[in-house]
């Protein structure tokens, strides 16, 4: 598969997985009023959960048997997830209490300026294919 399709089916789970992060956010920060930066931590987190799925199935299903799912899993948490947590919560800061921008705004370009190394770190390393 070339990367110009994969990036394209990257991008497909990113809008699936955009549209469940902003949703997940609005009700939890809705049901359980807090702190937003506690909301978007678990927003983020069954997002990821949810894109790894799709891309263990999708995106990277051509890889799927060079190693296990919990080893993809691993890398996956180790490299998307670290990205995907501590850039959108460091954006969110800086976004919602410094810029003032709206909640699900602020969200919605955290992730957009995330999706990027997470695509390459995807690429080249979560659901790498063997040496």
């Amino acid at each position: 598969m070339t990367t110009f399709l994969r990036w394209w089916k990257f991008n497909l789970v990113g809008a699936l997985g955009m549209v469940m992060q902003l949703t997940a956010l609005a009700l939890i920060n809705r049901w359980m009023p807090g702190h937003y930066l506690y909301a978007s931590a678990v927003a983020i987190e069954l997002t990821l959960l949810h894109n790894f799925v799709w891309h263990l199935h999708y995106t990277w299903r051509d890889r799927r048997e060079d190693s296990s799912w919990l080893s993809q899993l691993i890398r996956f948490q180790l490299s998307n997830g670290l990205v995907s947590l501590l850039g959108n919560l460091v954006l969110m800061r800086l976004l919602v209490d410094e810029a003032h921008l709206p909640l699900l705004a602020a969200n919605s370009i955290a992730i957009l300026c995330c999706s990027m190394l997470n695509f390459c770190l995807g690429n080249n390393w979560a659901f790498a294919a063997a040496a």
